[in-house]
């Protein structure tokens, strides 16, 4: 398991060997992790602009298993435009704008798939996010969506069943 500390300190030696600026996102259990909602994460999952995707693939590691991310397309969700502004800054290094996606988008993205470490997730998330937010949120997002959109909006209308009634 991957801890904050542990990523923070990779993220270090990434930026190191990078060349120009970059932001990158943490999704999913990065975010919940790097934001202390949770205490460690199985993999890394990060977002970043399509023409930093090759750079940063070349400065990393085989030290953890690394999902990347492009322009806001995450897994089969393509989020609003303004994912980058609603994100929250966490650390600026040299070469790398760490930020971790909204905690809206986090369970948007996890309400496709919602196996049960998703809905651990999405429980810790939901005292942070209000319900007529997210279902906006939810809305714009099912206007792109490139998976199964009928398991998505169920997975959706289970996540505001169980969490947020």
């Amino acid at each position: 398991m991957i801890t904050k500390d542990d990523l923070i300190a990779w993220l270090k030696c990434v930026d190191k060997k990078l060349k120009r600026k970059m932001t990158i996102i943490a999704v999913g259990g990065t975010a919940m992790t790097l934001i202390g909602l949770k205490s460690s994460t199985r993999d890394v999952d990060f977002c970043l602009h399509s023409d930093d995707k090759n750079e940063f693939k070349k400065a990393i590691d085989n030290k953890f298993i690394v999902d990347l991310f492009v322009d806001g397309y995450i897994f089969s969700e393509q989020l609003p435009p303004d994912y980058l502004e609603k994100s929250t800054k966490l650390i600026e290094m040299e070469h790398i704008e760490l930020r971790a996606l909204d905690k809206a988008d986090i369970i948007i993205t996890k309400a496709a798939r919602l196996n049960a470490r998703d809905e651990e997730d999405i429980k810790a998330l939901a005292k942070y996010v209000n319900k007529e937010e997210l279902i906006k949120r939810f809305n714009d997002v099912l206007e792109t969506y490139a998976g199964n959109e009928e398991d998505f909006k169920y997975h959706f209308s289970l996540i505001v069943k169980r969490f947020f009634n």
